[in-house]
């Protein structure tokens, strides 16, 4: 089973596009945990580890749900959202993971994907560069998100649930990925989470923050 909990690794964006790209069924609210604990054993749910992560920095955008971009383990990490099951699961693609500082052209794609413009004058920015660029853009958030994040699988499916802060703001997650989309159906059932709405990370944050 990947390591979805592990460090992040810097990839360059022609690694990340031979990645074979996972589904993912996510849902966000209040008790989201305790209806999950209740269902796992039931779902023969095989724990795999859990994590506290390092405070990330995700960018918001006005104008799409769909650029998933965000600092994680100091890594200027995208991906992109390439199309969706016909269970409704979204599907999104790996765009690379870069070092800071990140250069001007690796930035300036990353900024297409989110939809903006931005002057870029530089031929590389740190992270304090990139944020205070984003922090002053219009149409451009970032939002702080800390995570506790609890790993497991069922039949192979890969799980977790979560604690989640959005600029200090706690609410629950839990979701199911995988290339397997008819496994995923069987262990969102299991899980007893089929009927809440599925929520990327994006679209939990900007309600969060009022955007």
């Amino acid at each position: 089973m990947a390591d979805v909990l592990a460090k992040n690794a810097p990839t360059s964006a022609a690694e990340a596009a031979k990645i074979a790209p996972r589904a993912e069924f996510r849902v966000f609210g209040h008790g989201v945990i305790d209806i999950v604990r209740k269902n796992m054993w039931e779902a023969s749910a095989v724990l795999f580890k859990a994590r506290k992560m390092p405070a990330e920095t995700y960018f918001l955008s006005r104008h799409t749900d769909e650029a998933n971009v965000k600092v994680r383990d100091g890594l200027l990490d995208i991906k992109t959202k390439v199309g969706t099951t016909p269970q409704g699961y979204e599907i999104f693609q790996p765009r690379g993971k870069f070092q800071f500082p990140v250069k001007a052209d690796e930035l300036r794609e990353i900024i297409r994907h989110l939809k903006v413009s931005m002057d870029l004058d530089r031929e590389s920015y740190t992270f304090d560069q990139f944020l205070d660029l984003a922090r002053a853009h219009p149409d451009l958030v970032p939002v702080t998100v800390e995570k506790m994040r609890y790993g497991f699988s069922v039949n192979g499916i890969i799980c977790e649930y979560a604690e989640v802060w959005f600029n200090g703001a706690l609410v629950e997650s839990a979701c199911c990925e995988s290339e397997d989309h008819e496994g995923m159906s069987k262990a969102i059932a299991a899980l007893g989470i089929g009927g809440m709405p599925n929520t990327n990370y994006l679209r939990a944050a900007k309600r969060i923050v009022g955007l």
